[in-house]
């Protein structure tokens, strides 16, 4: 299907039917380039081509950053702080634009956008911009020697995305890596790419040519993570992609921050309060159609209280709205493609060959507008084992599993037995206990009597094990994005050793 700007023009949030990579300061004609089609998920339907990012393209945009990398870094953290303000004020300006936009190529409820993707990508810009006078340095005292510790950025960093959270991931790869001195070029999930394409072109209206670029199609990754002139990679995504990234940097050795995938498990204690459990349990599991690196997939239930809250939870489960993103009513939106539907309902039937059982499952649309979406309904599964496929691998859908455990030890045995640690949960009338078991836990983040990811700027993110490492979202993220130099000086206060000694 041909997709004309005609055609779109009554979209309001589609200013052009063909997007190419967007490098020093404009976007580049697509010309006789590869391109590739971005479907909206609802209906099935093309809603632009994009520009399938090739290696030449990828060295150009590289190259646009290093040029505009001197005189970027050369600004004092409050000049690009003032800039990053900005760039905040001009996302505010276009939320519910880039709100509508994710809504129609990612799938998500619109007012899940406004309200959490877009003002977080508003806030992070504001955050970091107002970190601009704090950036990282120190004095260390040696006696006769003071040593000045400078952190310089590292130059160009490349910033790989995923499809689910696209202005999320601009925001908080984009914005430290932009005040603490380094240029940017972008990698946008293939599956959703518009609505990073937008933000970069928005955010350059204030920023200057070259220091923050975009190069979207699959092949752009790879290329970017092989690149001689960048020299920092921050990247989000699965875990077995991730892999391939660092084989990939360490060709050159390249410096990453890997924030990778997750199998989570929520701990509902003997002493839960049963309605906070089921309430924050839905949330924490079936929020952005469970595309989430941090859903708490595995809901861990104690025996004595196991078959009241599979039916509390089943009921509030399958209550849920599965529809259009742009219908205020919607809770659940559809999967992005048709791969990643095809991949979660292949989990399912794995589920059930493997012994588990469907105990509640909603409904998807009727309407016939919507019959050819990607739609998976919010399932529940009882009796998982933990150690099923789908008891250690990320299904990344709106499928729940729910299992048994008798000891609370063993449900820390079963939270910690899988090869990821990227957050655990927990639901108990005793914090006491609970900050003990937290210290037990092998995840990044722990969260006792809530599961409000929503909020996560200024706290610290990120995973262990299969889950990645380096940090997101706090203060301490300044470091992921510069490097350290000793400059050594003579202090005045005592005399420096020599050698040979003096006679």
């Amino acid at each position: 299907m041909t997709i004309t700007d005609a055609q779109l023009s009554n979209s309001g949030v589609l200013p052009r039917a063909q997007w190419g990579a967007f490098i020093d300061g404009g976007f580049v004609p697509v010309g006789d380039r590869d391109t590739f089609e971005v479907v909206e998920p609802a209906t099935a339907t093309p809603l632009a081509s994009v520009v399938s990012g090739d290696p030449d393209l990828v060295d150009l945009a590289v190259r646009s950053a290093r040029t505009a990398l001197p005189a970027w870094r050369a600004l004092s953290g409050r000049q690009r702080g003032a800039h990053l303000k900005q760039v905040a004020d001009r996302i505010r300006a276009h939320a519910d634009e880039l709100a509508e936009l994710v809504s129609r190529e990612n799938g998500k409820p619109k007012r899940d956008a406004l309200a959490n993707d877009v003002t977080f990508s508003s806030n992070c810009f504001d955050f970091f911009a107002g970190l601009g006078d704090s950036l990282p340095g120190e004095i260390i005292d040696q006696g006769p020697i003071e040593t000045r510790v400078l952190y310089e950025p590292y130059g160009v960093v490349a910033a790989i995305l995923p499809f689910n959270w696209p202005p999320i991931h601009f925001a908080k790869k984009g914005a430290p890596a932009l005040i603490t001195g380094n240029t940017v070029v972008i990698k946008p999930g293939e599956q959703a790419p518009l609505t990073v394409l937008r933000l970069v072109e928005i955010a350059n209206e204030v920023l200057p040519p070259g220091v923050l670029n975009a190069v979207p199609g699959l092949a752009a990754g790879a290329a970017l993570a092989a690149h001689p002139l960048v020299e920092r990679i921050s990247f989000t995504g699965a875990t077995a992609t991730g892999r391939r990234v660092l084989e990939t940097a360490a060709q050159n050795l390249t410096y990453a921050t890997m924030e990778l995938g997750g199998k989570n498990a929520l701990i509902v204690f003997p002493d839960a309060d049963i309605d906070v459990a089921v309430e924050v349990s839905i949330e924490g599991m079936f929020y952005n159609q469970g595309e989430a690196c941090t859903s708490t997939a595995r809901i861990l239930v104690p025996d004595v209280v196991y078959d009241v809250f599979v039916e509390r939870f089943t009921a509030a489960a399958t209550a849920l709205v599965v529809g259009d993103g742009l219908d205020p009513r919607t809770d659940i939106g559809p999967m992005v493609d048709a791969n990643q539907r095809d991949r979660v309902l292949g989990y399912l039937q794995t589920a059930l060959d493997e012994g588990a059982r469907i105990v509640g499952q909603g409904s998807v649309p009727t309407d016939p507008r919507l019959a050819d979406g990607y739609w998976v309904p919010p399932t529940v599964l009882a009796d998982v084992a933990p150690e099923s496929t789908v008891g250690q691998e990320e299904i990344f859908g709106p499928v729940a599993l729910i299992m048994r455990y008798s000891t609370v030890d063993e449900a820390v045995e079963i939270a910690n037995g899988t090869g990821y640690g990227l957050t655990a949960a927990m639901i108990t009338r005793d914090e006491a206990h609970a900050w003990h078991i937290a210290q037990r836990l092998e995840a990044g983040m722990v969260f006792v009597n809530n599961y409000m990811r929503r909020s996560f700027l200024g706290s610290p993110f990120g995973g262990i094990k299969g889950s990645g490492f380096g940090r997101e979202n706090a203060p301490e993220t300044l470091h992921e994005f510069v490097r350290s130099k000793a400059v050594r000086f003579r202090s005045g206060r005592g005399e420096v050793p020599v050698w040979p000694p003096r006679t």
